[in-house]
C-alpha cells in the first residue's frame, strides 16, 4: 500500500513560481488545500533564504526553508538551523576555476551577495527575483570564510556545460556542482544539494521519506527525486529531469505547479 503523503518539498524557480518569477491565485490555493488536508509544505532552491522572503506570508509557510540548494537552511524568520559553508581554503581556486572557465562568478556569504560587475549579465534579474540588490566588489580576494555558494554566470549553454565537466573533473567530491538555471552553475558545499534538504526536513519533521512529495524543474532537483516517496517533474523541465520522476505535470507558466497538487497529491 502507498504511504500517505505528510510533506511536499517544492522548488521555486520554474516550479512555485512563473517565469516572471510570479506566485498565482492557484498556487497560493493548491498550498492552502495541502494544509487543510494536513500536508505540510516546505521549499528549497538555488536563492539565498532572504530571496525566498516574499514567499512565506501568501503560502503560511511554517516549515525551514532550504537556500543555496541547502547550503543554509533557515527558519521562516531567516534564524539559521543549519549550514554548509565551502571550505575557505578551496574557495580562491574555485573563483579562479571559474573564472578560467569564461563565466562570470558571483559569491555568496549567508544573505549576503556579492559581484565585481553590477551592469553584468542576469544581474538586474536576480536582483528582481531575490528582491535585493548585491554588494559590488572590484576583486574577491579575501572573501573566503562563510561562502555558502559560487556561481558560474553565462548566456552560453555549452560554456556552462563546459564549465560543469571541468569543475567535477578539477574538484571531484570536494564540492558540489549543478545548473540550477540554463544559464547559472551553482557550486556549493558538497552537502548543500536537494536530496541532503529532503533528508533535513524528514529527521527535523519526524517524516518519512516515504511519505514526502517532491516537485521540481532542474537537474539539481534530481538529488531529490530519488529518495523521495512520489516526485513530480514541470512540463518546462528537460527530459532528463521527467524520465527522474514518477509524474510530469504541466509547465510553471500554465499552472503546472497547481495541477500537480491537486492531480497526484490530493486526488490520491
Amino acid at each position: 500500500m502507498t504511504s500517505p503523503i505528510r510533506l511536499v518539498l517544492s522548488d521555486v524557480d520554474g516550479t512555485l513560481v512563473t517565469s516572471d518569477k510570479s506566485l498565482t491565485d492557484a498556487s497560493v490555493a493548491a498550498v492552502a488545500r495541502l494544509r487543510d488536508a494536513g500536508i505540510r509544505f516546505a521549499v528549497t532552491s538555488g536563492r539565498p533564504p532572504r530571496g525566498m522572503e516574499m514567499l512565506v506570508e501568501p503560502l503560511s509557510i511554517v516549515e525551514p526553508i532550504g537556500g543555496f540548494n541547502g547550503g543554509f537552511i533557515v527558519q521562516p524568520d531567516l534564524s539559521a538551523l543549519e549550514e554548509h559553508c565551502l571550505p575557505a581554503a578551496l574557495v580562491p581556486s574555485i573563483i579562479d576555476h571559474l573564472d578560467g572557465s569564461g563565466v562570470e562568478v558571483w559569491c555568496y556569504r549567508r544573505n549576503d551577495w556579492f559581484v565585481r560587475d553590477p551592469g553584468g549579465a542576469h544581474v538586474a534579474q536576480e536582483a528582481a527575483t531575490v528582491q535585493f540588490p548585491p554588494s559590488v566588489r572590484t576583486g574577491f580576494e579575501g572573501l573566503v570564510d562563510d561562502v555558502v555558494k559560487i556561481v558560474g554566470v553565462s548566456d552560453d549553454p555549452g560554456v556552462i556545460a563546459g564549465a560543469l565537466r571541468a569543475t567535477h573533473d578539477a574538484f571531484g567530491d570536494g564540492v558540489a556542482a549543478s545548473t540550477s538555471q540554463p544559464y547559472y552553475l551553482d557550486v556549493t558545499h558538497p552537502e548543500a544539494n536537494k536530496g541532503a534538504v529532503l533528508r533535513y526536513l524528514s529527521d527535523s519533521l519526524d517524516v518519512p521519506l516515504a511519505q514526502i512529495a517532491t516537485i521540481g524543474d532542474g537537474p539539481n532537483d534530481v538529488l531529490m527525486f530519488a529518495p523521495s516517496g512520489l516526485s513530480i517533474a514541470m512540463g518546462n523541465g528537460a527530459p532528463s529531469v521527467q524520465r527522474s520522476a514518477h509524474h510530469v505535470t504541466g509547465s510553471n507558466d500554465d499552472e503546472g505547479f497547481a495541477y500537480a497538487i491537486e492531480h497526484f497529491i490530493l486526488a490520491s
